[in-house]
């Protein structure tokens, strides 16, 4: 499928006239593939967690937010590929718009595909979700080491995965942060800043 026509569902929900989101056009390069987990407060506040596939990001809306604590399980449901613009993306979506409120970027950087079959071999990456569960190493200025997503529900429009941290190391590790609280690795600002920000221009 093109990146245009994976792009169909973002492009169709929003109204680039009114809104300072990316429409997309940049291509692959031949780096490491990137993620972003953006704060978002919304209708409801949550996180949301993007991988690099090919020409888009995959995406992920996650209550409560990607935790570095092997105990923890958090639900992962999809929404649209966004194009990898997005993980530049922060500021305030017009209300009326899809989506609209406030968006930060919490966290970013590359990830290294960890996929392999029963036998060991690699596998690939978009073929891995495909297949309802992908493993990962994050390389991000907060989130580190090997991650899973695992899909536990299928159907259309009840879709639901569980993002992990796995084991791996046997260390423990912490919980997401208070959204309210937390700060963007891009520019340092919390939501109320940013909100502030866009309504003074």
């Amino acid at each position: 499928m093109s990146e245009r026509d994976r792009l169909r569902d973002y492009r169709g929900k929003r109204d680039f006239e009114r809104t300072g989101e990316p429409r997309g056009h940049r291509a692959a390069s031949g780096r490491e593939p990137r993620f972003v987990v953006q704060i978002h407060d919304a209708r409801t506040l949550h996180f949301d967690f993007r991988l690099q596939v090919d020409d888009v990001l995959k995406s992920w809306s996650v209550p409560k937010g990607p935790s570095s604590d092997p105990k923890d399980k958090r639900l992962a449901v999809p929404t649209e590929d966004h194009p990898l613009e997005y993980e530049e993306f922060e500021g305030v979506i017009p209300r009326g718009e899809y989506g609209g409120g406030t968006v930060i970027v919490w966290d970013h950087g590359t990830y290294e595909p960890l996929s392999h079959d029963r036998r060991g071999r690699p596998v690939d990456f978009g073929e891995s979700l495909d297949r309802g569960h992908a493993r990962f190493r994050l390389h991000g200025a907060k989130l580190r080491g090997e991650y899973a997503l695992t899909r536990f529900r299928g159907g259309r429009d009840e879709e639901a995965w569980l993002l992990v941290r796995t084991a791996e190391g046997g260390s423990r590790g912490h919980g997401a942060p208070d959204p309210r609280r937390a700060r963007s690795v891009k520019s340092g600002r919390t939501l109320a800043q940013v909100a502030a920000d866009g309504t003074r221009r």
